[in-house]
């Protein structure tokens, strides 16, 4: 079999522009001038007979063709650095750069705090964190994983359920002794002020349900504030601004040291999911693997 070691090249220098995000910025990471950088993209577009990129003067960006043959490859590049790393013998074969895309609830909350544990076990690896509203598109963007909550939207990307967490309804003891404690969600509709998060997929607040076993009762939740990120969320609840809908996960410390009140415990059954998501392709580089083992070691 002949093998073109110039395309194995060319699909380096591909992934160097699309983390760096433009050909000089590549090129300073390569050791390479940014003519030389676009050459050898040109070179690599006119080998697979695509464009991957669209340049203008500011900026640059794959076209749909360039994704999809990016997502392709990626994969295959991760795998030939694990074999090169085992066969040398590496003894960490967890290195690089990883970057990861995330929402603020898991960033903030759960993943900030316990990354140092993460980077001790692998000393060769470093880790950059993008906190989002959105995914975005993760392959354009350069991220090698992303931790989101909230049901999949379509995409080529392979995603995996990480757990369901349950939605608790909660407020603080200053809030409840003004306002009293609601004995049914129906309670909420009178003398009562939300906390609302608007969801950045529609614009709108997130919808209010209250799950006991199977029965259901959605909520039109109102109020004078809406927040767009779990931060003043938690932190209005903290504050006596109103009742709010917090996940699980992230609030039980809160929970435990009396901060804030979780109502109406027998309608806690709604949950909402957490998924991972990555390249899909069967050759999950090692650097994934471990942050993927180490994400389900946080959330079990």
């Amino acid at each position: 079999m002949t093998f073109d070691s110039r395309l194995l090249s060319g699909i380096g220098v591909l992934s160097a522009v699309v983390e760096a995000g433009s050909f000089a910025r590549a090129g300073e990471a390569m050791g390479l001038t940014q003519p030389a950088v676009s050459r050898a993209v040109a070179r690599l577009e006119q080998r697979v007979g695509i464009r991957i990129f669209n340049r203008t003067a500011r900026a640059i960006a794959l076209t749909d063709e360039g994704r999809r043959f990016y997502e392709a490859v990626t994969p295959l590049l991760a795998g030939i650095e694990d074999a090169a790393l085992a066969a040398g013998g590496a003894k960490a074969a967890v290195r690089g750069r990883l970057r990861v895309n995330t929402d603020g609830t898991f960033g903030h909350y759960v993943l900030a705090p316990r990354l140092g544990e993460f980077l001790d076990r692998h000393p060769e690896l470093s880790v950059e964190i993008g906190v989002r509203d959105r995914m975005g598109d993760l392959v354009g963007d350069g991220f090698d994983v992303a931790i989101r909550f909230g049901e999949p939207e379509p995409s080529s990307l392979k995603a995996r359920l990480l757990l369901e967490t349950r939605v608790l309804t909660c407020a603080s003891a200053a809030y409840l002794a003004r306002h009293g404690t609601p004995k049914h969600p129906r309670d909420l509709e009178h003398g009562h002020a939300c906390v609302l998060i608007r969801d950045p997929r529609t614009g709108r607040p997130f919808e209010w349900l209250f799950q006991r076993d199977k029965e259901v009762i959605p909520f039109a939740a109102t109020g004078r504030l809406m927040v767009n990120d779990t931060g003043s969320l938690l932190g209005a609840c903290l504050g006596g601004v109103g009742v709010a809908q917090l996940l699980e996960l992230y609030t039980k410390d809160f929970l435990s040291d009396g901060r804030v009140v979780q109502l109406l415990p027998d309608w806690a059954d709604e949950t909402f999911p957490l998924y991972a998501y990555h390249h899909a392709s069967n050759l999950v580089s090692a650097k994934v693997r471990a942050f993927l083992d180490f994400v389900r070691e946080l959330v079990a």
